[in-house]
């Protein structure tokens, strides 16, 4: 069963009703309100405030990673482990064939369905898990395979074993060694791109946003909490925290948006697939063509950021 969010509510009904018509065999009527509804979704998608494109952005139906990855991905394979402690299930690392391409895919797996969720710890990695991303991107670079990484996570796990065995560590020992991998890297926010669980997989030649994903260095819930004490807050929080994808790339924080279809991931995937190939295949030439690509890189790193004195 599909799920509505509230201003969806109107796209629900008429989709209902194109159904009833179906079933009734009156073409006519669906042709009328198929319409409707083409009607109904540009007036709800094109005027989407800060929260409702959150909500988008955690939306149970949208595609996670493996979903992305089983779309995009031929002859693939999984690579597991960080061959340290364990294999982490909130971090998948797939080699396999783009569009002719060999390429590895690091993706941040939220998991459906409570068995699943629990596996793969909603999505949120232990130090293990970009540990073992790490792992495999020093395997891509060895061949000059290039890499996709694929950003969806309410951020790394906070648990006390986390803690124990180097979550911060583990991140900015990414951060670091990601800067200047020898092999192209792109990285998008597919979801929710939630503080240093986003970071340890986001330092790429490109960084993009899908258009209904957000990026953030704390969930506007836990900043409704520390500002205010109250949750009731949550909207007044994400409206002042700029986290949206345009939001982003005002502030050159991100290089590009991603157009998904308009009616949103979660209700054409196979839309959202085609967009996100066509965006790494595009970026991956780019990158190619400019022989200086690790020193680009490391231009647009040092200038995320700006400061004035007073």
């Amino acid at each position: 069963m599909a799920t509505y969010l509230d201003f969806e509510q109107k796209i629900k009904s008429i989709k209902d009703e194109i159904e009833a018509s179906i079933a009734k065999s009156d073409l006519h009527a669906r042709d009328i309100l198929e319409k409707d509804l083409h009607k109904e979704v540009e007036k709800t998608f094109k005027n989407l405030n800060d929260y409702q494109k959150l909500q988008l952005a955690r939306h149970p139906d949208r595609p996670y990673a493996l979903d992305y990855i089983s779309s995009i991905l031929v002859d693939c394979y999984e690579i597991h482990g960080d061959r340290h402690f364990y294999d982490d299930n909130a971090i998948v690392c797939f080699f396999g064939y783009l569009s002719g391409e060999k390429v590895l895919v690091i993706g941040e797996e939220k998991g459906r369905g409570t068995k699943n969720k629990l596996k793969r710890n909603f999505g949120m990695p232990n130090p293990e898990g970009y540990r073992k991303a790490l792992r495999v991107a020093k395997i891509a670079e060895k061949f000059e395979i290039p890499i996709l990484m694929l950003i969806d996570t309410p951020g790394a796990y906070p648990g006390i074993g986390a803690e124990e065995r180097g979550q911060s560590e583990a991140i900015a020992r990414n951060l670091f060694e990601f800067s200047k991998l020898k092999t192209p890297t792109i990285s998008v926010v597919i979801g929710e791109g939630g503080s240093g669980g986003a970071l340890a997989i986001g330092v790429a030649d490109r960084l993009a946003m899908m258009r209904y994903s957000v990026f953030s260095v704390i969930s506007p819930e836990g900043c409704a909490a520390i500002l205010w004490n109250d949750p009731s807050k949550v909207e007044s929080a994400t409206k002042a925290m700029k986290i949206t994808a345009q939001d982003l790339k005002d502030a050159d924080i991100i290089d590009d948006i991603i157009e998904e279809p308009l009616i949103g991931a979660h209700r054409d995937k196979n839309g959202a697939t085609q967009k996100l190939s066509e965006y790494f295949i595009e970026k991956l030439r780019e990158i190619r063509e400019d022989e200086n690509y690790l020193e680009s890189r490391y231009n647009k790193l040092m200038k995320l950021g700006k400061f004035v004195e007073f």
